[in-house]
């Protein structure tokens, strides 16, 4: 080795270390956590508002952290297309035009309140199509307009999640 050792040619060690665990990066279960969700895309996911179903699966990700749904102060604003997502079935069904549809989503808008959850909607879309409080989902709260609501709750250090 004292040739190949001192020209710097002996090559990497053939002994392999097992590798370290790695720690997986958790929330802090004790603490309190607010969030705002941007929805305002009809796009769905499991046959429901795709901004809808990832909210929940935000809360049960904080659940198998140790963080309980009262910890969490999340806010769910859907105004633009996503506000449909919100209605009572006959407005629902005006609304996406066929007499026979069911909003799949007043379950998991229920679902929510339940937990504790904000669900919101646009007045201005509201107003713009035409919608009245009877047409909205029991529970649900009416905001002047989604953009202010949004930047509000910001403002008030909520985290935003947008995309949906």
């Amino acid at each position: 080795c004292a040739t190949v050792c001192v020209l710097g040619l002996a090559g990497p060690s053939l002994a392999v270390d097992a590798p370290a665990a790695r720690a997986t990066v958790k929330v802090d279960p004790r603490a309190h956590y607010r969030v705002v969700y941007d929805i305002h895309s009809d796009e769905t996911a499991a046959g429901i508002s795709k901004g809808l179903y990832y909210a929940r699966g935000l809360i049960e990700a904080y659940r198998k952290q140790g963080v309980e749904p009262a910890q969490l102060d999340i806010h769910l604003v859907l105004h633009g297309d996503a506000a449909k997502f919100l209605l009572v079935d006959d407005t629902y069904q005006k609304a996406v035009k066929d007499p026979f549809a069911v909003n799949a989503n007043a379950k998991i808008t229920q679902d929510l309140l339940v937990l504790g959850m904000s669900v919101e909607i646009c007045h201005s879309v509201m107003r713009a199509k035409g919608w009245t409080e009877k047409d909205v989902l029991p529970g649900v709260t009416i905001v002047h307009d989604g953009y202010t609501r949004i930047v509000k709750l910001q403002r008030d250090g909520h985290a935003y999640i947008g995309g949906f």
